[in-house]
């Protein structure tokens, strides 16, 4: 059985929504990158909503000069969007999951694998929340704090007891936290 794994950058006040500029993914130092990379070494498959795909799909192909790996890494590996409007989606190693897409999550955590990650997609992390498909959370904590924007939690939801599995702290005030539950 596969892991699902939410990997999402978050506030020190809860919020994965970026309405500010806390995060930029070409601001990270070695070690940081290399934490990153242990991660992607685990998954062979990315899971993301639409409009978080469109983001990826515009930004991370154009790159040319990408010193973090970041680029390579998201053009190889297997890409599930969940969207109800897109039909192709116009990146190499790319899967649209229409209809009922959390019946097909929920078979390909049954498939032999690596883990399955999403990131970003805060309607799909809310949904694969409440639908009890989460087995893991790894959180890079920024110390910034919004006082705004959407939360890792959905409005409401009451969060099982997670039990800490790693916490390492990075030079530039960063702080990944892996819970499972």
């Amino acid at each position: 059985m596969r892991t699902l794994a939410i990997t999402q950058n978050v506030t020190l006040d809860g919020s994965i929504e970026m309405l500010g500029d806390w995060f930029d993914p070409a601001d990270q130092d070695q070690e940081m990158l290399a934490a990153t990379r242990l991660q992607t070494e685990q998954e062979d498959a990315l899971l993301l909503g639409r409009r978080t795909f469109e983001d990826f799909r515009g930004y991370w192909p154009r790159q040319t000069d990408d010193q973090t790996g970041i680029t390579e890494e998201l053009n190889q590996v297997q890409k599930y969007v969940v969207s109800s409007t897109m039909t192709d989606p116009r990146w190499r190693n790319s899967t649209v999951l229409a209809g009922d897409w959390l019946a097909r999550v929920r078979a390909m955590k049954e498939q032999q694998g690596r883990d399955i990650v999403v990131t970003g997609s805060i309607t799909l992390t809310h949904a694969l929340i409440e639908s009890g498909l989460v087995d893991e959370y790894r959180l890079f904590v920024y110390p910034t704090v919004q006082g705004r924007g959407r939360k890792l939690f959905p409005d409401g939801y009451e969060v099982p007891r997670l039990r800490l599995t790693a916490a390492r702290g990075f030079r530039n005030g960063v702080t990944l936290l892996r819970y499972v539950l």
